[in-house]
């Protein structure tokens, strides 16, 4: 029944479904997995990376997760990569102009409403194809300080305290809402935190730099510092999640044996 109906984005099915959209997002679904954290002092993101192996690849042209939108804003995407080149370069474009206009950075929330609606655009206009790809927003503004939103291939958005898109997101949610502390966390457990998640919910045997990318939005004075961490960082982070998890295991362990005497 599906397939009357499903090869045209302005086509609704009698249930009232735009199954084009449903598939965008389902592409979304099968992408590499993003993870935001929105902390009290500043906001992470952390992505899988999902390298081609290939000898004749050149490593300095690899697939890009983390995009900088502006001085104050940066985003990571789930699902077809040319489709977020072109989303990301209208977010430059659309915070260029209004900094260039009104000498200060854009809302954060502006900004992604603005992308927004051209995604929006897309799922009811004839000829066109929704964008296949949802996106993580980190960013600050004083009105409202630090920032992270999360917008679908439909047009949607809206704000979080913690979010996954990509690949096994449900299981990360869900792990999210057990271990996010309500009153907010540092940035050093924000980190702790998205390390732990990724090490539950990727399809990997082991974490590392190669595997995994995060980026962290602090400010210092009056400026935003958007930093991308080293492969140094990064292994550094995962193994100190690592020796933290083997001595939360040994004293359950211990607790267990005391309990059985």
């Amino acid at each position: 029944m599906a397939r009357r109906y499903d090869s045209r984005t302005t086509t609704f099915s009698p249930e009232g479904r735009l199954y084009q959209v449903e598939y965008a997002m389902e592409a979304v679904g099968h992408a590499a997995t993003c993870l935001g954290i929105l902390a009290n002092d500043g906001v992470v993101l952390a992505v899988e990376r999902r390298n081609t192996i290939n000898s004749l690849l050149d490593e300095s042209f690899g697939s890009e997760k983390i995009y900088r939108l502006g001085s104050d804003a940066a985003c990571s995407v789930a699902g077809i990569t040319s489709d977020a080149n072109v989303l990301t370069s209208n977010l430059r474009l659309i915070a260029q102009r209004y900094e260039f206009t009104y000498q200060e950075s854009i809302p954060v929330e502006q900004l992604v409403r603005s992308v927004c609606d051209v995604k929006q655009r897309y799922t009811q206009t004839g000829g066109l194809r929704p964008f296949g790809v949802s996106l993580l927003y980190m960013g600050w503004d004083t009105r409202y300080g630090f920032q992270l939103y999360q917008s679908d291939p439909s047009g949607n958005y809206g704000g979080w305290k913690a979010a996954c898109i990509g690949h096994n997101h449900a299981a990360a949610v869900s792990l999210l809402k057990q271990e996010y502390k309500e009153g907010g966390n540092s940035m050093k457990e924000a980190l702790h935190l998205a390390v732990k998640v990724l090490s539950k919910t990727l399809d990997i045997n082991k974490l590392s730099a190669d595997k995994i990318q995060i980026a962290t939005l602090t400010r210092q004075g009056d400026r935003t510092m958007i930093k991308v961490l080293s492969g140094d960082d990064t292994n550094k982070l995962i193994a100190e999640f690592e020796i933290e998890a083997k001595k939360i295991e040994e004293e359950k362990k211990a607790g267990s044996s005391k309990a059985k005497k």
